[in-house]
């Protein structure tokens, strides 16, 4: 099974930004040293708890200290942002890390619509424009604008060997669809709720290569997992993310993941269990010979050509401890 890693970069209600930030780096090397094929870091602006707002400086940083293993944004969020500056940022890692940096695609704002407005303007307009500003961002990744185009000589520099790999990210079909109609790869959100194979077969059946670019369609379902030791030890470390979540959906949790005990005292009422109780089922929770199994399932069920996880607990070493046990099940 080939399996990567998706971080929010997320801290301990306890812990300063520059923490969460440090230990996004030693996951990043650990999956490498325990044979994870890819590493990508979300981008997030002003929610509580999360600590990257800029993917593509954690990603250098990253780079700096890593050898092996793929490194890319999940995702940037490309309405923000101009297609131009998108290109130059990932040809410059591409050319500093060759052969190793994704770029991953989202529509989400990231945050809330005052950040959104801050960083670009009208936001839902800047949506709406996503596939053309996605078909100028591939034509400077591909340098393949027609001769006629008034960017046909214009170079998102400097230009790479090896470009960097293009993904959507999605839920749903229309982003099933932006990604098939363009060529790139296609990530699944499983771990926000979603589960629907019928996305990603969309996207297999209707896959286009775009000109140039002869890559076949792949696919990665991202899942939420914690393992441990004993099913009893992982749905422990797990609740403090779960709760966490909970709160930061009722508008709350600035601190960050909360511990074992503040975590157990945060008041719930019966709506708020039963979430927690749909978070459960929708992770996959256990021993490594459990979630193994659970991943298996899925990754057959939505026909992918990798899973990658994310595992959002309070402790580091819960967090490092969870990747090894699984590298050690599936790799």
């Amino acid at each position: 099974m080939k399996l990567s890693i998706l971080d929010q970069s997320a801290k301990p209600s306890d812990a300063a930004p520059l923490k969460a930030l440090q230990s996004s780096l030693r996951l990043a090397q650990t999956g490498e040293e325990l044979g994870y094929s890819r590493y990508w870091i979300a981008e997030h602006h002003d929610l509580p708890g999360l600590t990257s707002s800029a993917p593509e400086i954690m990603l250098a940083w990253i780079g700096g200290q890593t050898s092996r293993i793929r490194l890319g944004a999940g995702a940037i969020l490309l309405p923000h942002y101009k297609p131009y500056k998108v290109a130059e940022t990932f040809h410059m890692l591409a050319t500093l890390f060759p052969g190793r940096i994704d770029l991953g695609i989202s529509r989400s704002p990231g945050g809330s619509a005052e950040a959104s407005i801050a960083l670009s303007g009208n936001f839902l307009r800047n949506v709406k424009q996503l596939p053309d500003s996605l078909r100028e961002l591939l034509h400077f990744i591909d340098h393949d604008f027609p001769v006629e185009h008034m960017y046909s000589k214009l170079n998102a520099a400097p230009l790479p060997a090896v470009p960097p790999q293009v993904f959507v990210l999605g839920t749903s079909m229309k982003s099933a669809d932006l990604a098939a109609e363009n060529g790139t790869g296609y990530a699944f959100g499983h771990f926000m709720g979603s589960e629907d194979p019928s996305v990603i077969a969309r996207y297999s059946e209707t896959y286009k290569p775009r000109s140039g670019n002869a890559a076949p369609p792949h696919r990665i379902l991202t899942v939420s997992a914690v393992c441990a030791e004993t099913p009893e030890k992982a749905a422990e470390i797990a609740y403090s993310g779960q709760v966490w979540q909970l709160m930061l959906a009722k508008g709350e949790g600035a601190d960050g993941i909360p511990s074992a005990q503040e975590a157990k005292d945060y008041p719930k009422s019966f709506e708020d269990e039963e979430k927690l109780a749909a978070m459960s089922r929708n992770a996959l929770i256990g021993t490594p010979s459990d979630v193994k199994m659970r991943l298996q399932q899925l990754s057959d069920a939505y026909g992918a050509d990798e899973v990658m996880i994310i595992t959002n607990v309070y402790a580091e070493e819960d967090k490092l401890h969870s990747y090894k046990l699984l590298a050690e099940a599936c790799l």
